[in-house]
């Protein structure tokens, strides 16, 4: 840079750094949310601040199942709701960097050359001459009023938001995996259910016949086995159905095309976690969308500030300077140096009220932000409570249901003994397999939502229980 043109932009940089100091508009604080002391299904659990940054680790591995664990690992790396999270949150984290760029100066640098005629007069015509041209144009507005900060300062906040979005993504992809896998495994176990059952219903009906061909048994006694018999192949084909369609779900949740995706029948795993007593206050830690509310309410007052600032003149400072010549030979002697400096305030002195409708709109849209993150916390608080009751109930019920299932295993074994001694008709068999076969489903069934219910109480605590160490 020219000594002279040091001596006039150093004491309108140090006016700058002195302006720059403030930022109009409100600062941030985070506003209160409803939160009551303790769950009310789980006396011990303390509500605590979102902190979603505390590592969540496996908490899928909790179920013991290898397939799960092998599974999960797929969806981060396959599942393209949570690769267009990702690519969201890289997004966000460029616009963090404009904003930055936006407090810098702006340094570019010119090469041309022109050719040109003027005319002299009506009667003659002017003389065409060459001008070259070399220089360098900085401008830099001065951030007086805070508005690049809090334009900074909002697009930090939303790419936190973005990254608290990418996480529950993962999380979200990661309970319904889990969730669809669940079901899956035990529509296998009632798949073989049925499966067994309609071979003994096969041989109970061939029995039938036998005996209605030795006139033992009357025809309604074969009717009756064979709507049974037809009835549960029919029942057998929905469920393979049902079957079918949950693995094209889990194929793609690991984002897979069905047709490249299978998983063998397994057992369903009897691992169901159990909720520890008395957690230390983390609730809420964890959980990533609270978090994302937070940042957009951060986002939105600071974009509060960038309105404000609009009423308030700008500062723009800008400088140029290089070589300027009609001869090439020439073009970088001392003679044709060239340079000029000088800010420049801009100031909106009527707009209609734009300004002001900005602003009252910048304020709604915090408020709005600021009901949607209560009722975030609200919802959260919710589903932690439904699942805490889900599987208080449901492990009493699942208690029940087995006691259910066993004795329905008596009854039909006593109904059997009494039908082959002849002091029952067989419609008193088919009652009690009925019975039967309705407690076995049931029970998965119960099963099933017991499962459903520890992962939804995993996802509403924002993947887990473990207190970190």
């Amino acid at each position: 840079m020219m000594p002279s043109l040091r001596f006039h932009l150093a004491p309108l940089a140090c006016a700058a750094t002195l302006l720059c100091s403030c930022a109009v508009g409100p600062d941030y604080v985070r506003p209160s949310t409803p939160t009551p002391a303790e769950y009310k299904e789980a006396q011990g659990w303390q509500p605590a601040t979102p902190q979603d940054e505390i590592p969540r680790g496996n908490w899928w591995g909790v179920f013991k199942d290898a397939t799960l664990d092998g599974l999960m690992h797929e969806v981060d790396i396959n599942n393209l709701n949570v690769q267009a999270a990702e690519a969201q949150y890289r997004q966000a984290q460029a616009l963090t960097d404009q904003a930055s760029a936006a407090l810098f100066p702006v340094i570019q640098a010119s090469v041309g050359e022109t050719r040109s005629t003027g005319a002299l007069s009506s009667t003659q015509h002017g003389s065409t001459q060459n001008n070259f041209s070399a220089l360098l144009n900085a401008s830099w507005e001065l951030d007086v009023w805070g508005k690049l900060r809090r334009g900074r300062e909002a697009a930090e906040a939303s790419a936190e938001a973005s990254a608290a979005d990418f996480e529950s993504a993962r999380l979200a992809a990661r309970a319904q995996l889990a969730t669809s896998y669940f079901q899956l495994r035990v529509l296998d176990a009632q798949r073989q259910l049925l499966e067994e059952t309609t071979l003994a219903y096969e041989r109970a009906l061939k029995i039938t016949r036998n005996q209605f061909a030795s006139g033992v048994v009357t025809k309604a006694d074969v009717a009756q086995a064979e709507s049974q018999l037809y009835s549960t192949r029919a029942s057998l084909l929905d469920t393979k159905l049902a079957r079918a369609q949950t693995e094209h779900a889990v194929a793609l949740l690991v984002g897979k095309a069905p047709a490249d995706f299978s998983l063998a029948d397994a057992e369903l795993t009897d691992t169901t976690p159990e909720v520890p007593p008395g957690l230390p206050s983390t609730l809420l830690q964890r959980r990533p969308d609270i978090a994302a509310a937070e940042r957009r309410m951060a986002a939105s007052n600071a974009q509060i500030g960038v309105a404000v600032a609009a009423f308030y003149p700008s500062l723009t400072l800008s400088a140029s300077g290089g070589y300027q010549s009609s001869s090439f030979s020439d073009w970088f002697s001392l003679p044709n140096r060239v340079w000029s400096l000088g800010p420049q305030f801009a100031a909106t002195l009527f707009d209609g009220g734009a300004r002001s409708a900005a602003q009252r709109q910048s304020e709604a849209a915090y408020d709005a932000v600021v009901a949607n993150y209560r009722q975030t916390v609200l919802t959260a608080f919710q589903e932690v409570e439904d699942n805490l009751v889900a599987l208080r109930m449901l492990t009493q019920e699942q208690t029940n249901q087995t006691a259910a299932r066993n004795a329905a295993r008596v009854s039909l074994n006593i109904v059997s003994n009494q039908y082959r001694a002849g002091t029952v008709t067989y419609l008193n068999v088919v009652q009690a397999q009925t019975t039967l076969l309705s407690a076995e489903n049931t029970l998965l069934n119960t099963r099933n939502r017991r499962l459903a219910a520890s992962v939804g109480l995993i996802k509403a605590l924002g993947g887990g229980w473990e207190s970190p160490k």
